[in-house]
């Protein structure tokens, strides 16, 4: 931005030496054109008395001195012409001065108003390119403002109010996310895709418990739709809550053949899959086998005696204990250290809970692909929160801890910094 400051500056300063200097210049030149003037009118005069006195002397007739005179009184009235022309003497300071403060004035206004001050900002682009909470949330509500606005029954209106719900969704807003859903299916009541996101936000609101209407929108959308990847995944979850390890299996086994390859998201149902292999076997119920069930067997069974948690303790920094109401919302929850921003375990509270002591595990997990032991590395955070809403927002008090693995115990977290 300073070399910008400066390049304007000089190319100002070069302007204002062209526009100047040529003020200045001039009066010199008008002076030195009507001294020229004089001067010749002075030697055509002198002539006159010349060729007069050459008359008188006999030196020319009177028909030479006649052409002669005529010539030259035609020369000393085109002098004079010139000469009587007015030439302004006054000063051009006050020209000047006024150049000087109403080109930069202008210039300036004038890049205000059709260039791009924002682009000086010495923040690099790409931070600018990702909108803060306020601006998401600002965002979300003038879409909210523009779709209450439509007519109702406009089936073209789908795509908003789906992409409403899931922005709040994303806000960890679900009753605003499911009453956007809810006007979503009204337009298109058989959409598999938009069953599903109803039923994953009445789930949040239960806790995340799929039973009962989120499970019927479930099952409604596998009818619809019986390859939907994020159907088959919830009605798995569901499956699995209920201890019926062999559904489970079954609908993560149908959803994995559909998981785009060595994605985050096929790793996780294979986690899933083992898990509930793991779960069958040890309740001695039968689930279903393949050519490695039982290598699956005893990883998934190594993997159930570890199981992902985590363990500690949430305290407020004094100097803050002020600001802390008893119904302030407290949010402690852990998130990839690397990857998503989405909470892979949440625990919900209130300041009055304070000092709180915490556990963190994967039967907490949002969704069956984002869980503690799908990543190596987290973090966890704890924040009070005024307002009680899940987006953070100015005036959040948070306390964030290292990087640590999934499993871990005994960790402190202090609660000792105000959002900006």
């Amino acid at each position: 931005m300073t070399l910008f400051w400066v390049i304007s500056a000089a190319l100002l300063l070069l302007a204002l030496w062209m526009v100047v200097g040529t003020l200045w210049r001039r009066p010199a030149q008008a002076r030195t054109v009507q001294d020229a003037n004089q001067s010749n009118l002075a030697v055509l005069k002198a002539q006159l008395q010349q060729i007069d006195q050459d008359l008188a002397q006999g030196g020319i007739d009177a028909a030479q001195h006649q052409v002669t005179r005529a010539e030259i009184e035609r020369r000393v009235l085109e002098e004079e012409s010139v000469a009587i022309a007015p030439v302004r003497e006054g000063s051009p300071r006050t020209t000047m001065l006024l150049l000087l403060v109403a080109v930069p004035v202008l210039a300036l206004g004038l890049y205000g108003l059709i260039g791009t001050p924002a682009a000086l900002s010495p923040q690099p682009m790409a931070a600018q390119g990702a909108p803060s909470s306020h601006e998401v949330e600002a965002m979300v509500a003038k879409l909210a403002e523009r779709m209450e606005k439509q007519p109702p029954g406009n089936v073209a209106d789908t795509e908003g109010w789906v992409m409403l719900g899931r922005s709040y969704a994303v806000m960890q807003r679900y009753p605003e996310a499911s009453r956007a859903f809810a006007r979503a299916l009204q337009l298109m009541p058989n959409e598999a895709q938009i069953l599903v996101d109803q039923a994953d936000v009445l789930a949040m609101q239960q806790g995340g418990n799929l039973e009962g209407e989120p499970l019927r929108l479930v099952e409604r959308a596998l009818q619809n739709s019986p390859s939907n990847l994020k159907g088959l995944a919830l009605a798995g979850t569901a499956a699995f809550e209920r201890k019926d390890y062999a559904g489970a299996i079954k609908y993560w086994t149908r959803a994995r053949a559909t998981a785009p390859p060595e994605s985050d998201f096929a790793r996780g149902l294979d986690q899933s899959i083992a898990d509930a292999r793991a779960a069958a076997s040890s309740s001695g119920s039968a689930a279903p086998a393949g050519p490695v069930v039982a290598a699956a067997a005893s990883a998934a069974a190594a993997q159930a005696q570890g199981s992902a948690s985590i363990t500690g303790r949430v305290s407020l920094a004094p100097a803050l204990a002020a600001r802390v109401a008893p119904g302030d919302t407290l949010f402690v929850f852990a998130r990839a250290a690397e990857g998503p921003r989405m909470p892979l375990a949440i625990v919900k509270r209130t300041g009055a809970d304070l000092p709180l002591s915490f556990t963190l595990d994967d039967s907490m997990a949002m969704a069956p692909e984002f869980k503690l032991s799908s990543f190596a590395n987290v973090v966890v955070g704890a924040r009070l929160s005024k307002a009680g809403n899940a987006m953070p927002q100015s005036g959040d008090l948070e306390g964030m801890s290292a990087p640590l693995a999934g499993r871990s115990s005994g960790i402190e977290i202090v609660i000792d910094t105000v959002r900006p």
